[in-house]
């Protein structure tokens, strides 16, 4: 599973942004925490009209099933529940920070799941 996480720039120690389909970039990881992409969404930014679809369609074709930014809007929502991918929001930190909450939800989520089919 890839994890996409919202940011206002390129590097590990950036803010997350606060923003889902307007987020300046998206750094994309593998589970294990190994960057694999980062994606430009800067001509998103100041869109006049909702990105969101566009922008849950292209994370989805990237393959990513867990989102972390700082805020999901009810029409965020929806699409990427649609899509089924998971969301996460962490409305403040760094990306660094952001990554290991994340890969550390997951490795709960996968302890629970074994803990219950054993």
């Amino acid at each position: 599973m890839k994890i996409a996480i919202t940011a206002v720039g390129k590097d590990l120690d950036s803010e997350v942004d606060q923003r889902f389909a307007r987020a300046a970039y998206y750094q994309l990881f593998n589970s294990d925490g190994t960057l694999i992409e980062i994606i430009d969404n800067r001509r998103n930014v100041y869109s006049t009209f909702p990105p969101r679809d566009e922008v849950c369609a292209l994370l989805l074709d990237k393959g990513v099933g867990l989102v972390v930014t700082g805020r999901f809007v009810l029409g965020a929502r929806k699409a990427l529940q649609a899509a089924g991918i998971r969301m996460l929001q962490q409305p403040l930190g760094t990306v660094r920070e952001a990554l290991q909450w994340a890969i550390g939800e997951k490795q709960e989520r996968n302890q629970m799941q074994h803990r219950v089919s054993t």
